[in-house]
């Protein structure tokens, strides 16, 4: 039990945040976290009041720039937003935009004479909260005749409102603002470039028409630019995604509706619009609702799951395109071929929370579900030859999940049993002890290996598995391939202990016990040259993907083998595992004018059960190295570099290292 202080708590200890201060010191309930992410999000919501501008067409570009230091200014070329006196309200309009909470525009969209029919800013959070959350926030309102000004700094107030008139003929329209996001605030404010391009990428999807234009502050002060324009908005992205890998051509679907989310509430309106095609290789999913990326989705994807799954499903059995008895297609089978994004825009909006990755309204939901239904029946109905495509590719789909989830299955039922090993891994050879302590795994390559070792090891402690050839690169191949090799999964179940797998089927998998791991040291055993080392790699690289665990435990080990053999004239022969210690051998003997024979070690296969037992089996004499956690951090960039998916690197590891073994090159 916790220990009693004498701090009071008491009706004096209630306390409220008051102006700035309500989002300064707890940023993350507006923008979703105090971090990069949250950072990134208030730039968004000065974004979205640009872009609810240019959707109700007033301006055609909005310009983003990204400075040195941090800051960011967003132009946009539409009314200019209102500054002046609010006689309703009796303050000034900058002081309720951007220094009070719940003030803004858009809070009558469903009248009719709204000033914003449809907006992505509905709360009156997003500019004032951002406003709280800067350094500076400096604000320019064109008008087409003059200009208002105001600064802010740290959430107060730091200049006084001016307005200007603007020169003869100049005409300007807009907003301005610059700001600098605080590190008073969030723990991080450099966003990466990245960030933007994608921002402004998706907002020019979904506002057709609107060019973004992207200018990003180089180190030498120079500006680099980009510009994103969708002329046709969803339906040229998905044109764009699918490129030449599409089977069917892009179609886009547009709904004008209205609607309420229960009986008692007023109707509001809704446009969606859904556009789509088919690809082999290529799938995304996309859902927009009023211009903000709804990550998370909501009502559009339940829509979209729902329409799709049950108008295919009608299809194929329209068409009897199912086998008898055969189990109905899932939306999985779907989207593995589906390039699609929907955009949506409302009059009233339940985002799920204020960074707006989610909506709610279960109208939008059911008006989006019905008329894809019924615009993919018309689809289906004119469209044969495609239709038939999209279909086809669907069913292989669905067939081939379920050969794999029952390969997994088969999977899980091989690694689960455990009994009688020795007669059902093929050529693996156990040992008496059943002691998880005692008894040792040698990992060799090879028959001749196998038996070489099988007759120099202790048969009482010492149990033995042959691979067959070089494994697969189990850092590049995905795990339908990895499971369908004979040699790891007979590998892994010897080893007894499952597999550590990051993937959604994880749960069809053995999962990882250490308690069932059935040895107390695994142990590669390879010959000491190129094909053995690559053999040995290959290893590594399995227990680094499928077991990492082990390697932390200290429980793989490596073989050393001998490199060369010298035998003196008189006395017993010596093994050097390495050219120093060949070297050394070699001198001593020289000293003492002995004669001696100098070979290289033979491969593990053909050794002498002896020297197989001295060198290599006999933990009085043999050598081990242990893989370590420290060595599997250093390997983990050997093996990403060597043998993962970056091509540059490795291509920078080679010119980098080449000339160290140019001498062992094969010339």
């Amino acid at each position: 039990m916790k220990k009693q202080t004498q701090a009071q708590y008491n009706n004096q200890s209630i306390t409220s945040l008051k102006g700035a201060d309500r989002v300064r010191k707890r940023p993350a309930v507006i923008f979703g976290s105090d971090g990069l992410e949250g950072c990134e999000h208030s730039v968004f919501e000065i974004l979205s009041n640009a872009v609810d501008e240019a959707r109700e067409g007033f301006g055609d570009t909005i310009v983003l720039t990204a400075f040195r230091d941090h800051s960011i200014q967003v132009e946009d070329f539409g009314r200019g937003v209102p500054l002046d006196w609010n006689e309703k309200e009796q303050r000034y309009n900058w002081e309720l935009v951007y220094n009070e909470l719940y003030a803004g525009g858009k809070y009558d969209n469903n009248s009719d004479g709204a000033a914003y029919e449809y907006s992505l800013g509905l709360n009156g959070l997003g500019a004032c909260a951002t406003q709280y959350a800067s350094e500076f926030f400096h604000v320019k309102s064109y008008n087409g005749t003059e200009v208002g000004s105001i600064s802010f700094a740290k959430g107060e107030p730091a200049s006084e409102y001016v307005k200007k008139k603007l020169p003869r003929g100049d005409h300007r329209t807009g907003t301005v603002i610059h700001w600098k996001p605080d590190l008073d605030v969030f723990t991080e404010i450099e966003i990466p470039r990245e960030y933007f391009s994608d921002m402004l990428r998706r907002q020019s999807v979904v506002t057709s028409g609107i060019k973004f234009r992207f200018l990003w502050e180089t180190e030498d002060g120079d500006f680099t630019e980009e510009e994103f324009y969708y002329e046709n908005g969803i339906l040229d992205y998905v044109a764009e995604i699918a490129g030449d890998t599409m089977e069917t051509r892009p179609v886009q679907f547009h709904l004008e509706t209205k609607g309420r989310d229960r009986e008692d509430m007023k109707d509001y309106k809704l446009q969606a619009d859904i556009a789509f095609c088919t690809s082999k290789t290529v799938h995304l999913l996309e859902y927009y609702h009023c211009a903000s990326h709804l990550e998370h989705g909501g009502s559009p994807e339940k829509a979209v799951r729902l329409a799709f799954t049950y108008a295919l499903d009608h299809y194929l059995k329209a068409q009897g395109k199912y086998n008898k008895n055969e189990s109905k297609i899932t939306f999985a089978d779907i989207e593995d071929c589906l390039v699609l994004v929907t955009n949506s825009v409302s009059t009233q909006t339940s985002y799920a929370n204020q960074t707006k990755k989610a909506i709610t309204n279960t109208f939008i939901a059911t008006a989006m579900t019905a008329f894809l239904k019924e615009q993919l029946e018309y689809w289906f109905a004119e469209n044969p030859v495609e239709a038939g495509k999209f279909a086809a590719q669907v069913l292989v789909n669905k067939r081939s999940r379920e050969k794999a989830e029952s390969t997994r299955l088969d999977l899980k039922k091989k690694l689960t049993s455990a009994s009688d090993l020795a007669g059902r891994v093929e050529k693996f050879v156990s040992c008496r002890s059943k002691d998880p302590e005692l008894r040792e795994l040698y990992i060799v390559e090879g028959d001749s290996a196998l038996t070489s070792v099988k007759l120099a090891r202790n048969a009482e402690f010492q149990a033995v598995i042959p691979v067959r050839g070089k494994t697969l690169n189990c850092l590049k191949a995905s795990y339908d391939r990895i499971f369908k090799s004979d040699i790891i999964v007979d590998l892994i179940r010897v080893i007894g202990c499952g597999v550590e797998v990051k993937t959604r089927h994880k749960d069809d998998m053995v999962p990882f016990d250490m308690k069932n791991l059935r040895w107390s040291k695994i142990i590669i055993c390879t010959d000491a040259d190129e094909d053995g080392f690559q053999i040995r790699t290959l290893l590594l690289t399995l227990f680094y993907r499928l077991l990492p665990t082990l390697i932390q435990e200290g429980r793989i080990y490596i073989a050393e083998s001998p490199l060369f053999e010298i035998t003196p004239a008189k006395g017993e022969t010596q093994f050097a595992y390495n050219e120093p210690e060949k070297d050394e051998i070699v001198k001593q003997l020289e000293a003492k004018k002995m004669k001696y024979t100098l070979q290289r070690s033979k491969g593990l296969g053909e050794n002498e059960p002896a020297m197989m037992s001295l060198t290599t089996m006999d933990p009085a004499t043999r050598r081990l190295i242990r893989v370590t956690p420290t060595d599997a951090a250093a390997t983990a960039v050997i093996f990403e570099t060597l043998l993962g998916d970056d091509l540059p690197a490795r291509k920078r590891f080679i010119a980098n290292n080449s000339s160290l073994y140019m001498d062992t090159a094969d010339v």
